[in-house]
This record gives C-alpha cells, sequence and structure tokens, in this order.
C-alpha cells in the first residue's frame, strides 16, 4: 500500500523531484574547467561542425532520450495537462536509467495542437539520440508519431501504443503456444481502442494473427463497418463485423482476450463462455478488467496475465522501452521500425524458456520458475532481459539498414551491456526479496518512533519482517494514526505490563548472577529498558532478531544485547560490518563499530565472521586484509599483526578467498593488484575490506558515506548468537527497513533454542 503522505514525501524531501544532472568529468580546478568549457570545448566543436556524426563521439547525445508529453492521457489519471505529468515523466526517467543506464531530459509541452507538437519535437533533433512519446492521448498520438517518424532521423517511438503491444505479444506467443492452439487461427477480442489496444491488434497481426479475426472492442461496442460514432481512421483498420455487438457478445468463443481498458469489464460469465484452454491478458491499471482470483476460479485451464506484480505474467511496460531504445541507440538507429519490434518480442518469448538462474529467483523469492502457464513472459527484474532484447533490437536495426554505427563483434557489444549496469541494485532487491521468502519476527526497541512506525508499515506491505514493536500499546496506537498508518498487523508488546516480565528477569539473573547482578536489578531493568527486554524476547523465542538504536548511542544499544545473548560458539569477539552499496557494486567494510585495536588473533576472526556474513547474503567474498604494507613492503609491529591475522584465517579457513597484508588501492583497483603482485590470491577486485583499527574503518565507511557516494547500511552486528542489529542514530526510514531485512536473512540462519545456556557477554 502506497500511503499518500509517504508518496508525497518520497518525490519533495530533500530536493524536489526524482532526478537531477550530474558531471561526468571533474570540475574541481581551474584546468578542469578550462577543459570542460572555454577555451578547450571549442576543440569537439570543431571536429563536429567539420564531421557532423562526431556528436556521437564528444557529447552526451547517443545516450539521450527525450521523454515528451503533453499531459492529455495520463495513465490511471487522464487529461491533467502538462505540469501535473512532470511527475510521471520524471519517473519514465528513473526507468530509462534504471533498467538501461539512458539519460532522460523529460520536456513537457503546453499544447494540444498535434502540429504544434510535431514542431517542437523536430526543433530538438540536434540535441537527443531518441524520442520517447509518452502520455499523449488518442487518436493525436498516431499522427504525431506517424509523422515525426517521416521528418526525424532519430528513433520516435509512443510507449503507450508499442510497449503493451510488445511484452503482451511476447506473452501471446507462449500462451497460445502451450494452450496447444495455432496463431493464425485464434479468435481475439480486445477491449480498448486507444493506443495500446490498436497497437496490439496491429503487432498481433505481424504477429500472425489473421486481421478478420480480430474483434476491437471501445466503451461502445465493437468497432464494426459502417459504424459513425466515435470513429476514426485507426479504428477504422480494425473495423470487423457489420453490425453492434457488446463486449459479452464478443467473449462467446474467444481463444484470446486482451484488456487495455478499465477495470471489472469483464464478468466470470463471459470468461466461462470463451473457448477451451482461454487466454486472458487483463492490463488495465492498476486494477484489471477481471481479477486474477475471479478468472482462475471459473476457468482452470486457462492462462492468465496482468499488469499486476502480486500475480503471474505481468505485462509490464519496463520490459520494453529501456532495452529498446538501448539497442537503437547503440548502432545509432535512425527509427525503431517494425522488424525491430518483432525482435524485441521474440527475444522476450524466447528468454522466457529459458533455464532461470539462482539470481533471479532470489531475487523474487521463488524456489522456482519455469516456462508454463504461469511464467510466459521474464520477470521485469530479470538482469538478462537487457542482454536478450538489446541484442536482439541492435541486430534488427543492423539487418534493416537503419543503423548509422552497425556492430560486428556481437560478444564484444554483450560484454558492454552487462557493464552497463551494476549488480548493486540487483543484491539489494534479491536481499529483499531473500527476507520476503521467509519473514521473520523482528522486534523494534522504540516502537512508538515515527520513523520506526513508518518502515513497519512498509515492512508489513511488502511482507519483510513480522515487527513486533514495543512501547505503550495507546501511545504507539494514537501515534500511527497521527501518521494516518495501518500497522494493525504489527504486535505491540508493552513491557510494563507483560506477562513474561518474571520469566525474563529470572533468565537475566541467572545468567548475570556472578557479574553483579540481583533479582531485583533484573526485573528493574526488564521493566524500564526496552533494551533488556527485547533482547530477552530474542533469547527465550517470542522473537527471532532485534533492531534498535535509532534514537540511542551505539554502545548503550548494543550494551544490553551482549550482557543477556552468548557469542556464536568458537567465537571470542563481536565486530561490525557495513554494507557499501555504489553505483556499480557493494563492499562490505568491517570492523566499523566495535574492536578499537584488535590482535592477529582477533583480526582473523573479525575477518572469518565478516566472510560468512557475506556468504549468507549470497555473494562470495574477497577478503583484503589492510593496512599501510603491500606485503611485508614495509615491516612495522602494525602491519606484521594484519600479515599474522592474515595467515591464521588462511590455515583456519582454507575456503574462504583472502590475502594480505595490502594497502587499499592495491585491494580495490586490479592493476595494481595484478601487476607487481601477481602472487595475490585475490586476481579480483576485493568485495571484502577488513581494516586494522577501529578508527581506520570507522574513518573509512563514514568518509565513503559522505563524500564517496555510497549508502551504507548496517552496521550488521557479527558474532552475536542471535540477530541482534543496530542502526544508527538519527537514520532515515529507508535505512530501517534495509537493515531489517538484514536482520531477517540472519534469523532465517539461526537455529532458535538451541544455544547453550549461559552469558558470554
Amino acid at each position: 500500500m502506497v500511503l499518500k503522505n509517504d508518496a508525497l514525501k518520497y518525490h519533495s524531501e530533500e530536493r524536489a523531484g526524482k532526478i537531477e544532472v550530474k558531471p561526468m568529468k571533474p570540475c574541481f580546478t581551474q584546468r578542469d574547467l578550462s577543459m570542460a568549457y572555454t577555451p578547450g570545448v571549442a576543440e569537439p566543436c570543431r571536429e563536429i561542425e567539420c564531421a557532423t556524426e562526431r556528436v556521437f563521439d564528444y557529447t552526451i547525445r547517443g545516450n539521450l532520450v527525450a521523454v515528451i508529453t503533453n499531459g492529455t492521457a495520463v495513465l490511471g489519471l487522464g487529461n491533467i495537462g502538462p505540469l501535473a505529468a512532470k511527475p510521471v515523466m520524471e519517473g519514465k526517467a528513473v526507468l530509462f536509467k534504471r533498467f538501461a543506464d539512458i539519460d532522460v531530459f523529460d520536456i513537457e509541452l503546453d499544447t494540444k495542437d498535434p502540429d504544434e507538437i510535431i514542431k517542437a519535437v523536430k526543433l530538438l533533433e540536434p540535441t537527443f539520440g531518441g524520442i520517447n512519446l509518452e502520455d499523449i492521448k488518442a487518436p493525436e498520438c498516431f499522427y504525431i508519431e506517424e509523422r515525426l517518424r517521416e521528418i526525424m532521423k532519430i528513433p520516435v517511438f509512443h510507449d503507450d501504443q508499442h510497449g503493451t503491444a510488445i511484452i503482451s505479444s511476447a506473452a501471446l506467443l507462449n500462451a497460445v503456444e502451450l494452450q496447444g492452439k495455432k496463431i493464425d487461427e485464434v479468435k481475439v477480442v480486445i477491449s480498448g481502442a486507444g493506443a495500446a489496444g490498436i497497437a496490439c491488434a496491429s503487432l498481433y497481426v505481424r504477429l500472425g494473427v489473421k486481421r478478420e479475426n480480430i474483434f476491437l472492442a471501445d466503451s461502445k461496442g465493437l468497432v464494426y463497418h459502417g459504424r459513425k460514432e466515435g470513429m476514426n481512421p485507426y479504428k477504422e483498420r480494425f473495423a470487423n463485423g457489420e453490425k453492434p455487438m457488446t463486449l459479452s457478445e464478443l467473449m462467446k468463443g474467444a481463444d484470446v482476450f486482451a484488456g487495455v481498458s478499465a477495470a471489472g469489464l469483464v464478468s466470470k460469465e463471459m470468461v466461462k463462455s470463451m473457448a477451451d484452454r482461454p487466454v486472458i491478458f487483463a492490463m488495465a491499471n492498476p486494477d484489471p478488467e477481471i481479477s486474477y482470483p475471479d478468472a482462475i476460479s471459473v476457468r482452470s485451464d486457462l492462462i492468465m496475465a496482468t499488469g499486476r506484480s502480486d500475480f503471474p505474467n505481468q505485462v509490464n511496460n519496463v520490459l520494453g522501452f529501456p532495452y529498446i531504445f538501448r539497442g537503437a541507440l547503440d548502432v545509432r538507429a535512425m527509427a525503431i521500425n517494425d522488424e525491430m519490434k518483432i525482435h524485441a518480442v521474440k527475444a522476450l518469448a524466447n528468454l522466457a524458456k529459458e533455464d532461470v538462474p539462482d539470481s533471479v529467483l532470489k531475487a523474487y523469492g521463488e524456489e522456482r520458475l519455469e516456462y508454463g502457464p504461469k511464467y510466459i513472459i521474464p520477470k521485469p527484474f530479470d538482469p538478462r532481459v537487457l542482454i536478450y532484447e538489446g541484442i536482439a533490437v541492435a541486430k534488427a536495426a543492423v539487418e534493416t539498414g537503419v543503423a548509422l554505427a552497425p556492430i560486428t563483434d556481437w560478444d564484444e557489444y554483450r560484454d558492454r551491456l552487462e557493464s552497463r549496469l551494476g549488480r548493486a541494485q540487483e543484491i539489494m532487491r534479491r536481499i529483499i526479496h531473500k527476507a520476503k521468502s521467509n519473514p521473520k519476527r523482528i522486534v523494534f526497541l522504540e516502537g512508538n518512533d515515527p520513523k520506526i512506525l513508518r518502515a513497519s508499515q512498509i515492512l508489513l506491505d511488502e511482507g519483510i519482517a513480522k515487527p513486533i514493536l514495543l512501547g505503550n500499546r495507546e501511545e504507539i496506537k494514537n501515534k500511527a494514526a497521527e501518521l494516518h498508518l495501518e500497522i494493525g498487523a504489527a504486535e505491540i508488546v508493552d513491557p510494563q505490563k507483560s506477562d513474561r516480565v518474571d520469566v525474563y528477569a529470572e533468565d537475566l539473573f541467572r545468567s548475570r548472577c556472578r557479574k553483579g547482578m540481583t533479582p531485583d536489578k533484573a526485573k528493574k531493568l526488564i521493566t524500564t529498558s526496552n533494551n533488556y527486554f527485547g533482547s530477552m524476547m530474542v533469547k527465550l523465542c517470542d522473537a527471532d532478531g532485534l533492531v534498535g538504536g535509532v534514537n540511542k548511542d551505539y554502545p548503550d544499544t548494543i550494551r544490553p544485547a551482549l550482557h543477556t545473548l552468548p557469542l556464536v560458539k568458537g567465537t571470542t569477539v563481536i565486530a561490525g560490518v557495513y554494507m557499501m552499496v555504489f553505483q556499480k557494486e557493494i563492499m562490505f567494510f568491517a570492523d566499523t563499530t566495535v574492536n578499537i585495536d584488535p590482535n592477529a588473533e582477533q583480526l582473523a576472526e573479525i575477518a572469518i565472521c565478516t566472510a560468512d556474513t557475506v556468504r549468507q547474503l549470497d555473494i562470495e567474498p574477497r577478503v583484503a586484509m589492510l593496512t599501510f604494507s603491500n606485503f611485508g613492503s614495509t615491516r612495522h609491529p602494525r602491519s606484521d599483526k594484519v600479515a599474522e591475522a592474515t595467515r591464521i584465517v588462511k590455515e583456519r579457513r582454507p575456503d574462504i578467498i583472502i590475502d594480505g597484508e595490502m594497502q587499499a588501492d592495491t585491494a580495490v583497483i586490479p592493476e595494481i593488484l595484478n601487476g607487481v603482485y601477481s602472487f595475490n590470491t585475490l586476481k579480483k577486485q576485493a568485495n571484502v575490506l577488513i581494516f586494522p583499527s577501529l578508527e581506520a574503518g570507522n574513518i573509512a565507511y563514514k568518509l565513503m558515506a559522505r563524500l564517496g557516494g555510497a549508502k551504507a547500511i548496517g552496521p550488521i552486528l557479527m558474532g552475536t548468537s542471535e540477530a541482534i542489529h543496530v542502526i544508527e542514530r538519527h537514520c532515515g526510514v529507508e535505512d530501517i527497513v534495509n537493515t531489517t531485512a538484514l536482520a531477517v536473512i540472519d534469523a532465517q540462519q539461526h537455529k532458535k533454542c538451541e544455544l547453550p545456556e549461559g552469558d558470554q557477554g
């Protein structure tokens, strides 16, 4: 559930909007500025003046797309105008960047005159490598796209038409095949005769559906020959029959229904009236023409797709436009023609038949996905779509002669596509979905904190965790009501009124009685300190993990957990690791929070714990032990300590890829690592950095977070027998959600209630 206030805050907090422009080249010194602007900029200007195609060598044009609208047909909102449509266009820009690394300027035009739009867009041609028309109403959108394709020499693509058509066409090919039918024999009913409906009909014909077997319906019923009301030349192309018919009548005996219209137009009775083994694509958003549960309740032999992510076979335009433009831009295509669209369709259809890699299964929390009725098109976050579809579109452009920069080495191009997008977002999504596959009970120490409550709403909505909120019940409920949150599914526990107080106090006394604990003190701590109460909940199986620290100092949160819970068997230290999320990669920094000056044995334990933690996240660790020396280049007790720690780890855990001692740049720059130090065992850039002291680790992660563009998630507390995670004071809601997901995964690894008694903290 997306709450109004959350959505508004998302778009307005910090800097308003969702996109920004950042320089790609250094702009710090006077020389940098002289290169970026005058006088240095004159050189590429002269080169382009002599050979205009060199604009692609010296400017961003080859990776820049314009998303253009006049706001007359915004999905689900209608004719809201260019200003109100701007957030949608910014969102489209985000999708282009996220999925295909394409830069976008959104342009909102204040006119409803199609010829004015055509003139404005044509004048922008020198700026862009491609044009994505968006949310322009029919029939004007058809005329605008057709005319621009005639007069422009860059790709022009109206996603509202072709996006849904391409994705649903891929689904159609596979669905018809699975239902044992021939595409040239199926009867297809399309509900919705706007941009998407007509584009679907056109592309279905290109795939083999007979035009006479397509029945196009709008709000007035069948589009038939001789109809006067609500017609236009584009509907006329698919007029069928000589008399009016209702959607209900058209559905009788239909093999395929494709809906791009409105919610609730299709009844159970209409589904029952379809042919054997029907195909239903109910793609209206946010609510389909008929819901998935309703449709399958009356037909067990159907294959169904919707526009929703919570049911099988989501028809999502994000499977199309980013990758189609990626392939088109990479060969400098002059157009996106029908052959490129068909190649995109077939690439998606074929990808659905391939074995689904573990990374995709983990991203969606699935144990198994295989080609069949519930998997006829790839998942939107399948990273292989970029490779399959991008290459297919680029090849079609080359084969049809619209590519100005044809690719000859397709293996090299595949490598380029793979390097376009980093794995950071993929891994974060995988972590979230791994948590969702088996959500655990996570107790939050500050149950009445607004950020904890907002995070709990997200955790509940997404199914990431089962929140337990500590605090006064009425206070928490009132605060949630003030924030317009619906957290009824969260458990609220008031330590002052809990019937577990005596049990927790007895256990705390028993574990700490030889360390100054008395029965009265134990009971007081349990009833007055949420930290102790929450830790005991985890220890005695009333919760699976703990998250706290949003308004407390780190030591104040961690100390009760250490007093309450034993360490992992065979471990003598606890340590903290931060997951550092960069644009292209994820790295892990340890120890950043606990051990001030660990000795060699402790440093080895920290390295082992960190490697094991990273493996829990399905990432293979490559560990670098850092100091100021490279493999003995500087002899000093501090560098010798790191070298000894490395030796201990290699001896104790030969399964861990580790090397050291080494300097930080050696660890992260392969050219250094494999140059002078080619004997190293890492061979690739390290993704786990173990710092020799707390000051080094703490300074490094904070500098990377504040100046290096990394997002710091954590710290993840290692060495405790339970999933205890301390968030940074004054952290954001997203940080709490991410840390909770890590806590859930941590809890999934523990076997509850099988730990030895006693305190080792």
